[in-house]
């Protein structure tokens, strides 16, 4: 089922068959610093969480969706997080599993289909990101869809030899 469509890119929910995509970025430890991950998945857990995926926003506090290509391939993944309603606002990521299907707008796309459906359908106030310092990639994508930089929080994560600085990025529902 389409949830969301673009020109390029359409966000859909998650179904069983994104088992094993999901398996292998959650297993990708060059993805770990992103998500805080410090331990594997096993597939056993991943069917569960997929099984539980069906939860309404407002019941799992977060939303994610698998981003799809115009042939049906999933190439990436968009979240919601922290969902808080009293407060009308929310995290966003994004991924992009494979390099040969980054830098193709594919993201930008994704991320303003998603913003757009934060606004409208869920009447949130504002949307934030949390983005290293280092990854200019995400800061340009986010500052691009009008994203404002709104704090630097020192040392924040630690990428396993050192603590990297990380922006807290905001943009408000005008």
């Amino acid at each position: 089922m389409v949830t969301l469509q673009g020109k390029h890119i359409y966000l859909r929910a998650l179904e069983p068959e994104d088992l094993d995509f999901i398996y292998d970025i959650e297993n990708d430890t060059s993805l770990w610093e992103l998500s805080d991950t410090q331990t594997p998945y096993s597939r056993f857990l991943i069917k569960q969480y997929l099984d539980n995926a069906q939860q309404d926003i407002f019941e799992a506090k977060q939303l994610r969706l698998a981003i799809c290509d115009t042939k049906d391939n999933t190439i990436g993944l968009i979240d919601v997080f922290d969902f808080n309603i009293k407060n009308k606002r929310a995290g966003i990521g994004i991924l992009i599993k494979d390099q040969s299907d980054r830098y193709k707008g594919y993201g930008k796309e994704a991320l303003s289909l998603l913003v757009t459906y934060c606004f409208t359908t869920l009447h949130l106030h504002q949307v934030y990101a949390n983005i290293s310092e280092t990854n200019l990639a995400s800061l340009k994508l986010f500052e691009g869809n009008g994203f404002v930089k709104i704090g630097l929080k020192k040392n924040w994560v630690f990428d396993g030899s050192q603590f990297q600085n990380e922006f807290i990025l905001q943009r408000i529902n005008n």
